[in-house]
């Protein structure tokens, strides 16, 4: 099943993570722009305008939890949020969802799951 291509904005301080989701989205194209801190992940959503943000916990300066805040304040449509992390604790995805993520999930995903995530991903009217 062929799925839409979309603007996937990644997040995370480790780049051979962001660099191994970045080859898997684009071998189904997909257009990616990666950010290694928060703060670099609001300023490339500003001008990237992405239909779906991947983005871990731990960053070095803000947390995924307050980018993901930041995120939902902006208006127009809200690009879906993913929170892809090591945190997977019952108060991790309860604060992941209280921060605005539309799904959460746990490091490593495979291949055929980020192809199910991106089927499934779709923007939300403000």
């Amino acid at each position: 099943m062929a799925v839409q291509a979309k603007r996937v904005l990644l997040v995370d301080d480790q780049p051979d993570i962001a660099e191994m989701l970045e080859l898997v989205l684009m071998l189904d194209g997909h257009q990616c722009r990666a950010a290694e801190t928060g703060h670099q992940a609001l300023d490339l959503a500003e001008s990237f305008d992405p239909d779906v943000v991947i983005l871990d916990i731990g960053l070095p300066d803000l947390s995924g939890y307050e980018v993901a805040r930041e995120l939902r304040k902006r208006p127009g449509p809200r690009p879906y949020l993913v929170a892809l992390t090591g945190w997977g604790q019952p108060i991790d995805l309860a604060r992941a969802y209280e921060a605005g993520f539309d799904q959460h999930l746990l490091k490593p995903q495979s291949a055929a799951s980020l192809r199910v995530l991106m089927q499934n991903a779709t923007r939300k009217a403000s």
